[in-house]
């Protein structure tokens, strides 16, 4: 794994200066003077632990008691550890960190090749790119995406073995997505959990949680779902609203109407017509059906009530108004 880096670290020929890589930092402690030692190297050899190496390269200070190393270049990463950083990658970051180096592009192949699988198996799945809808196909190139360490292709074949009642196998393949830190397979594993006999709502919790800490709008409503319907460690309103809220910012249609709930009875939130109304009709512009039916209820019952109030109206009048709106 001794590659250097690719464009060249030093000046070239032509008097330019190339790419280098970042280094990695590692702090010195202050009780030995130690040489900066490459963390992935043999330890069975003995290090001198008195006099530090006289190399050129080593970029090592002694002046204090922070002292930091600065010799280890992150393309001397194993290449699992490298697949384990880019499992979650979508196909544009694979290509653009293949392009890092020589180490991590040829460590990335698999993730590559998992890619053309993965765009394969969605074409198969909805018939798209000139294929018919083959569901068999579409879940073989869904597993040989997964089998090359790709999260998003776990999650496509996990959630196609759900579809099919294949439920054990469809959790298996989100649990391992979700390991790897992929959102998406954090926040099916969360939902399946609830869905499952016997129900594990805790583990769901904790699922559903570390997704909608990553920013995940599916996961932050169905944290706060769940949590309102007390499947959490304790109810707390204020936390159910708390991830409603952030939910609904983060353009979930559904949230929205949650949230302007909350804030019409104050539950979770401070009361406001304003910001519930708000909110209600925002839910309302994106389709969401009862959202329409409150908002406009709403709306007719403010035109009533400002008809009612006019100086002057008779009775004939105000039932024609009414029937109007």
């Amino acid at each position: 794994m001794n590659q250097k880096t690719w464009p060249a670290t030093k000046s070239s020929s032509d008097g330019l200066r190339r790419f280098t890589a970042f280094p990695f930092i590692r702090k010195q402690t202050h009780l030995q003077n130690r040489p900066s030692e490459n963390p992935f190297s043999d330890h069975s050899k003995k290090i001198n632990t008195t006099t530090p190496p006289s190399s050129s390269n080593s970029c090592c200070s002694s002046s204090s008691s922070n002292q930091y190393c600065y010799n280890q270049d992150f393309s001397q990463l194993p290449y699992d550890i490298i697949l384990k950083i880019a499992a979650r990658f979508s196909l544009s970051n694979v290509r653009a960190s293949s392009l890092v180096c020589k180490s991590w592009c040829e460590a990335l192949r698999p993730l590559r090749e998992s890619m053309v699988f993965l765009r394969w198996g969605k074409r198969f799945k909805h018939g798209r790119g000139g294929v018919k809808r083959n569901l068999s196909k579409a879940l073989d190139s869904f597993l040989k995406g997964a089998a090359r360490g790709s999260t998003l292709a776990m999650v496509d074949a996990g959630l196609l073995y759900w579809e099919m009642g294949k439920r054990e196998e469809g959790i298996s393949l989100y649990r391992k997505a979700a390991e790897l830190g992929d959102p998406a397979g954090q926040c099916n594993l969360g939902i399946s959990l609830l869905q499952v006999n016997p129900l594990d709502p805790e583990e769901a919790v904790k699922w559903l949680y570390k997704a909608s800490v990553s920013g995940h709008v599916r996961a932050q409503y169905q944290l706060a779902l769940t949590l309102h319907k007390g499947h959490g460690p304790k109810r707390n309103l204020q936390e159910t609203a708390k991830w409603y809220l952030r939910a609904a910012e983060g353009g979930y249609v559904r949230a929205m109407y949650n949230t302007a709930l909350c804030y019409s009875v104050g539950e979770g939130l401070m009361q406001s017509h304003e910001l519930a109304k708000k909110w209600m009709k925002r839910a309302a512009d994106r389709g969401h059906s009862k959202a329409q039916l409150e908002h406009g209820l709403s709306l007719y019952s403010e035109k009533r009530l400002h008809f009612q109030q006019l100086p002057g109206l008779s009775n004939l009048s105000y039932m024609f108004v009414t029937f109007i709106f």
